[in-house]
């Protein structure tokens, strides 16, 4: 391959080209943060956002930290298949499938019947602290996996 081609073909380093997005995502990351949203529900949600998108970089990443708050590598180890296994509480499984509505957007949802779901565990606040972290951790998949 040619350097041109090369050059043509180069991932964009958001973080050069456009350096004022990233202080602004963290800013946005800081606050999502800061609700109330459960640490090892914010890592699962994280992390099972980032198996569906393919981005081995944040999976990496998400499985350490959540590591490090405790989260067990059992449940780290079923997240994939959490539906089908007892490791999560109904809270938990309500979150993670409504990451998956959120991260493979689909005309058929039925995002009614998952709010319902999520409303018998969570504050109307705390859904919407769980649908920003959703969003927000879909975007650093989306730009992260832009680069491979």
């Amino acid at each position: 391959m040619t350097a041109t081609a090369v050059a043509s073909t180069a991932p964009v380093r958001f973080d050069l080209v456009v350096p004022e997005v990233f202080p602004a995502l963290l800013k946005v990351h800081e606050v999502v943060s800061d609700l109330d949203l459960d640490k090892k529900l914010h890592h699962l949600v994280h992390l099972r956002a980032s198996q569906i998108n393919g981005c081995a970089f944040c999976v990496k990443m998400h499985t350490r930290e959540a590591r490090q708050d405790g989260e067990t590598s059992d449940r780290l180890d079923r997240l994939i298949v959490w539906a089908h296994v007892s490791d999560f509480s109904e809270a938990e499984k309500a979150a993670l499938a409504w990451t998956e509505a959120l991260t493979v957007l689909n005309p058929q949802t039925d995002y009614a019947s998952l709010r319902g779901r999520l409303r018998a565990s969570f504050t109307d606040k705390q859904i919407g602290a769980l649908t920003a972290t959703i969003g927000m951790i879909n975007l650093w998949n989306r730009l992260q996996v832009s680069a491979h």
